[in-house]
């Protein structure tokens, strides 16, 4: 199983070498290097005996079946090759390199069903502001009024895919096929919690819900030396206290984590007082009562910080995503698998969003998660261990097993 891990790793740190930009990994939605990560991908899959195959919106899907195969009955494993902006290897791109491992697994075992494996082409929404794009089409939820979206240079998102050579009109065709049994995501745990608990893995019961919001504070910009202090509608000042609120709130509702992590202060000079502060907020719950709740009242304390420090505050919501449980029976499946192949029984929330909750809207999704060293995530020096790899691999085989007796005692 080491040989499989070793293999899984070289991979990702070799697909971290495709980048837009020299000296650090840049990936985004079909961007040049994208062909590079395809070319490789498909290469690889076609020594594995898969059929290969690019849907219109540049997943790249590889399909195994076993001769004894009945029908066309399969596990989806995947994650996405798209990353952040200077990314480390890990991110999205472990679950496609391990997926393809499953592959291998499956061979050797000589499972009575197939694997197929989806390489999504984008989750991050770094070009278009607009993530899953990869996920949303084959969970047949892709909304084509995405097309005009234009990224930085003012390219539509509909031209961006006609450039790649594909066909956006074919985006439908991308939907899931039949016969398809759940769709598994390995991914990294991107937090600090395995580590804190020295544990390795952990089975994932749910991606929390995420509200989003961008918020205005508007003052009035004056002279920084000639404007006596009760005189003020300083909109930096409103905006560093409520920033703190933010803080003092999220930490008094367990489970609750928000986020201020975007300020443009304007004019922004030195010797001028901030006639406009725009902030972003990301609130994060699984429970989405909770939430809303929390999120509701930060906009309240919003609205009071300002009305004391004579500024007004705007705000507006960019996303509401409703939290996603994984299916209780997949995820139970997995569950045994880890505890069978001799790990602590350990589930957790997902803190970030992945493919696997665009994905539970249209078949049983269930995802692992990979212990994270230092809990680091979308940075250069995000890594794994090899061993925590290699045990990843130990479930998936646990697994594969476990399914293939089911098959063959009729119980599928």
């Amino acid at each position: 199983m080491r040989e499989h891990a070793q293999r899984a790793i070289a991979a990702c740190r070799h697909l971290a070498t495709m980048t837009e930009e020299p000296g650090r990994t840049t990936r985004r939605f079909l961007t040049p290097p994208m062909r590079d990560v395809h070319a490789w991908l498909r290469n690889r899959m076609e020594e594995l005996g898969m059929q290969v195959r690019m849907d219109a919106i540049g997943n790249m899907r590889g399909i195994w079946m076993p001769d004894n195969a009945a029908g066309s009955r399969r596990y989806v494993i995947g994650s996405h090759v798209d990353t952040v902006p200077d990314a480390g290897a890990f991110d999205g791109v472990l679950g496609v390199m391990s997926a393809l491992e499953w592959v291998v697994q499956a061979q050797e075992i000589g499972t009575p069903f197939g694997i197929e494996v989806i390489a999504f082409s984008e989750e991050e929404g770094v070009r278009y502001a607009t993530p899953f794009l990869g996920s949303r089409a084959v969970a047949g939820t892709f909304d084509e009024r995405m097309l005009a979206c234009e990224d930085a240079d003012g390219i539509t998102m509909g031209n961006a895919i006609r450039e790649f050579g594909l066909d956006p009109a074919e985006i439908k065709n991308a939907k899931l096929e039949d016969g398809a049994l759940g769709f598994i995501e390995v991914h990294i745990e991107q937090g600090p919690v395995l580590e804190a608990e020295n544990l390795q893995l952990a089975v994932v019961e749910g991606i929390v819900g995420q509200s989003r919001m961008e918020l205005r504070f508007t003052g009035q910009a004056n002279h920084a030396g000639t404007t006596p202090m009760h005189l003020r509608h300083d909109a930096l000042e409103a905006a560093a206290e409520w920033i703190v609120e933010v803080g003092k709130m999220a930490r008094a509702e367990e489970g609750l984590v928000a986020t201020v992590g975007k300020a443009e202060i304007r004019p922004n000079a030195g010797n001028v007082i901030p006639g406009r502060v725009d902030l972003s907020l990301d609130v994060r719950h699984m429970d989405d009562a909770k939430r809303a709740r929390g999120t509701s009242e930060l906009l309240n304390k919003a609205e009071e910080i300002s009305t004391a420090n004579a500024v007004q505050v705007t705000w507006k919501e960019t996303l509401n995503q409703r939290a996603v449980a994984m299916n209780g029976a997949l995820t139970q499946e997995l569950m045994e698998a880890l505890t069978a192949a001799g790990y602590p029984a350990r589930r957790m929330p997902s803190g970030a969003g992945h493919d696997a909750m665009v994905m539970a809207a249209c078949v049983p999704t269930a995802m692992l998660f990979v212990r994270s060293p230092g809990g680091v995530s979308h940075h250069p020096s995000e890594t794994v261990r090899e061993e925590d790899v290699e045990a990843s691999l130990h479930v998936a085989r646990t697994f594969l097993q476990q399914r293939s007796e089911e098959f063959r005692q009729g119980l599928r």
